[in-house]
Parts: structure tokens; sequence; C-alpha cells
């Protein structure tokens, strides 16, 4: 099944907000609903492809088939942008100005290779396309003509399984849920859960340097890769061969995180782990931000750690974000802030570091809220996005952002950001709704993922822009780096210039030159486009 055109996931799961929430935005926020809805599909104005014929053929010829070149309105379409509340607000809107002149659809490593090589021949750029969930503008390329997009959907098998050295070779376009079945199948799991699981692919996953919501127990998707396959226009670049060498500078880092402006990954090998015997999440109640941080910190440092720890604030407790299907029905929240902690893993090892955590957490000044909680947030961990286009449906604005930094910088960083946006959305005439939860916790710092929720304004996407750019420097400012997770994108990268400064910047512009050295694949999307 292929996304919504116009926004996140399964159009059978889109829900409508209950009449409790249009009224607490109407009268706290002043959101209005929309005259008329977003446009319908087949009402779009779809330019024909501009592909030129000589590229057209030689791209079938590359790919054995003509039903593998798409260039078909609706396919196209489909492949425009990602999912950013500007790029729905913008094709809501019928602007299609990023459409891809064609869509192409690959079997293996050759004939992404053949297909580089076309692309190179006749100077068409390419986006590698995974799931399609990039909210950072990192399948819109900078404007330069024509371009197309490299949907790796037909590269989605487990290519090899390891159950001695516990490591699993997967190809790029293999979504995260038939990822898991698979190995599942064999009594392993990946353990990589993001809010985007339900579409995401293993590619993407590297791409972007991705972290699943039980990082704390299973690790970042970069952590559990051991090798990557990279197709480039001037070849195959092959990536780890050990769980750890000293031979040199380890070239997968320069893999991951790099959003297809080096090369398309192929196939990917990550550690896996069994399958856990024992799920079981729960809910926790700090009086304050504060003193729930200091208790996510002190079991982040000194154990023991739990699979999953994340953290509301004030506000997104009292909204009942925490646990998105749970808004709008009339519960109660207490006031202060919730925590969630999940165990993954053998009876035994679950219940020794669900007994310890537990002292620790009430040593902090913990409250235990019992298992209901943690079943909520369990079962509604997806639902966000679904709750991001109820509330454009509604007349709302509503977006993310997410960040990341040391222990100390973090209670500075929270108030910076959270400033910035309220006081420029304010003064826009729209003050908002600012909420934020940590998300994944390490050893020496945490991140921070702050949601948005405020009226339009008369041009929304400027007028995010204007708010999301105050975001941006506020984050540098305070020590924060750019991007968490979400990765860099278009949105990120003038920022990303700034945080990786003109040295680093110029190295990774010779790799570019080196893999790339027409500039073809992503460009603008990581580095500024030359």
């Amino acid at each position: 099944m292929d996304m919504l055109w116009s926004g996140w996931g399964d159009p059978a799961r889109a829900t409508p907000l209950p009449e409790t929430v249009i009224g607490l935005l109407r009268d706290l926020l002043g959101v209005t609903p929309r005259e008329a809805g977003p446009v319908a599909l087949e009402d779009l104005d779809v330019p024909e492809s501009p592909l030129a014929p000589a590229a057209h053929r030689a791209l079938i010829a590359a790919l054995g088939d003509e039903a593998h070149v798409r260039t078909d309105p609706e396919a196209r379409v489909r492949h425009t942008r990602g999912k950013s509340t500007p790029d729905l607000l913008r094709i809501r809107e019928g602007d299609i100005a990023d459409v891809p002149a064609a869509v192409l659809l690959p079997a293996g490593h050759d004939e992404v290779l053949a297909v580089l090589r076309v692309c190179a021949e006749h100077g068409l750029p390419l986006v590698p396309f995974g799931g399609g969930t990039s909210v950072v503008g990192g399948l819109a390329p900078a404007r330069r003509g024509a371009f197309v997009a490299l949907d790796l959907r037909r590269m989605d098998g487990l290519l090899d399984l390891d159950p001695v050295s516990r490591t699993a070779t997967l190809q790029p376009g293999l979504r995260a849920p038939r990822a898991e079945a698979l190995l599942a199948e064999h009594g392993f799991t990946l353990g990589h859960f993001p809010q985007s699981y339900e579409w995401a692919t293993i590619g993407g996953f590297a791409a972007t340097r991705s972290s699943g919501q039980a990082s704390a127990g299973y690790g970042r998707f970069d952590e559990m890769v051991l090798s990557l396959t990279l197709a480039t226009p001037e070849g195959t670049l092959d990536t780890g061969r050990a769980p750890r060498s000293a031979a040199g500078p380890d070239l997968r880092q320069l893999v991951l995180g790099s959003e297809g402006a080096f090369g398309v990954i192929t196939s990917v090998t990550v550690r896996v782990r069994p399958v856990p015997r024992t799920r079981v999440y729960e809910g926790w109640h700090f009086p304050s931000f504060g003193e729930g941080t200091a208790a996510l910190r002190r079991l982040a440092q000194d154990g023991p750690r739990p699979t999953v720890l994340r953290l509301s604030d004030e506000t997104e407790t009292l909204i009942g974000l925490a646990q998105p299907d749970a808004i709008g029905s009339g519960a109660a929240q207490p006031a202060g802030c919730t925590a969630i902690a999940g165990y993954e893993g053998t009876d035994e090892d679950t219940a020794y570091r669900r007994e310890r955590a537990t002292a620790v957490l009430r040593a902090c000044g913990g409250t235990l809220l019992g298992e209901e909680p943690g079943r909520r947030w369990a079962d509604g961990r997806y639902s966000a996005p679904y709750l991001r286009d109820a509330l454009l449906d509604a007349g709302a604005f509503a977006e993310t952002l997410e960040t990341a930094a040391f222990w100390s910088r973090v209670p500075g960083l929270y108030a910076a950001v959270r400033d910035a946006l309220t006081a420029t959305l304010t003064e826009a005439g729209t003050p908002p709704l600012v909420m934020c939860h940590i998300s994944h916790v390490y050893e020496n710092g945490a991140s921070l993922y702050f949601t948005v929720v405020s009226a339009r304004g008369e041009d929304p996407v400027a007028h995010w822009t204007r708010a999301k750019h105050a975001a941006n420097g506020a984050i540098l400012a305070s020590g924060g780096t750019i991007s968490h997770h979400h990765g860099v994108g278009t949105d990120h990268r003038d920022w990303y210039v700034r945080e990786a400064g003109p040295l680093g910047i110029d190295a990774l512009r010779a790799v570019k030159r080196r893999l790339d050295p027409a500039g073809l694949l992503s460009p603008g999307v990581l580095l500024p486009a030359d």
C-alpha cells in the first residue's frame, strides 16, 4: 500500500478530532475551520513528464521493462516531497512544483548502478525514495530542471541471516514491519521502532541516522549497522567487514546520515537480537520536568537502563500527547509530568531491571502510575502523525522539531527553543501551544522533541518558516545539534553548514566530488548545491 498522497499513512486510519478538542483549539488558540478542504488528487494539474526521450529509453534499458519507469501523473505526485507540515500544506493546495519527471523501480544493486550511469550520461538529478517519510525536505532537491525519484520498494528482501554472529543483511526498500516479520521467523528482532515505523524503510533508517523509541535498550540505528553497500555514479563502495576495526577511519560513517547525497544504499548488514519474551511498559509521574529529567539522567548514567525511557513536560502531559489515542477522551491529566519506562527481554532480565529502575525512579521523586499509561502509550505510539493531519484538517497548524545536547545544556536548550517558538509565533498573531518531551537518553545527554500547535496565519508556510528559523538559531546558540534523528534535508542544511563548519563542509564536498562528480544525487539536500 502507498501512503496517503496528501497526508500520513493509511487513509482508513484517519480520524477527525473530537469536538472537545476543536473547541479547545478555538478557545485557546483562535483556530477557525478552513473554508475549503484540500484539492483532490484527480483535480491536480500535473504537467507532462519533461523526461527527454533519449533518457527515457536509456532508463527503460537499464531497468529491463518500461513498467519500471513510471511517468504517469499519480506515481509522480505520490513521490513529490515528503511528509513535513509545509510539504503537506503545499500539496494540499495543489502545489506540485517539485514533482519528479519519472519514478524508477530498480530490483537490485546492478540495476541501481545502471540507472546512475544513465543519469550521469544525461545530466539527470536523482533522489532515492524509501518510505517517503522525510519531514525535513529530504525528498525535495534543489531545483535544476527535471529530476527522477528512485523508488527502492522492489529491493525488499532479507538477503542473509547469521544466527551465530546475530547479523542480518537487508535490502534498503524493506519496510520496518516486514523486516521485523522476516526476522521473527528466525527468532530475532531489530528492535528499531521510530514513530515512522509502519512506513519507513531500512535504507531510510541508515541514510538519516534514525533513532527508534526503544533506543535506550536497543540503540540507535547507526549503532546497529555493521556494514553497508553504496552504489555511486563512480562505482560500488563496500564498508565494514568486522564488528569493530582499527583499519583507518570508519567509512560507514560517511554513508550513515548522508541522505542520498553520496550514493544509493543497496544493502545494510545489522546486528539483531532475540525476540524478547517479555514486554512491559508503565507510567510514572514527576512533579516537574526538571525533576523528571534528573531521574532519567540518573538511569541513563548509572543504570539499570530501561528499554524505553521518555518524559513529557507539563504542557504535553496536560494535553495528553504522551498518550495520543487518549486525547479528547475527557480523562483528567495530573499536574506535573508523565514518564514512560518500558522493559523488554528475558523474564529474568526484565524483572531485574524493572525492580532496580523502580527504586531509582522512586528515590528521584517519581510516583508509579501503573501499566495502563504504558499500554496506552504503546498502543498509540504511531498515531501522532495522524493526529497532526487531523489538526490540519480542522484548520490548525501543527509541526514538530527535535534536537539533542549534553545533559548540562538540556535545561537551557529546552527553555531557549520553547521561548523562540513562543515569541516568534506570538508576534505573528498566532500564539502557540508548545509541548516537549525527552525522546531518547544517553549516558552523556538526551534529545528534546517539540510539538507546536497554533492558528495557521495568512501564509502558514511562511508563518512556520520564520518560527523554525528562530528555533534553529536557538538550538545552535544553546549548544544543541540541528537534528537528532529527523536528518538534515533542505530544511536544516544551512544550519548544518554552520554546525559542521567551513572545513568540515569542504571535506564533505570533496567526498561528493569523488563519488558524484556531476553533483546529481540529492542536490541541495545535505550540502548546498553547486
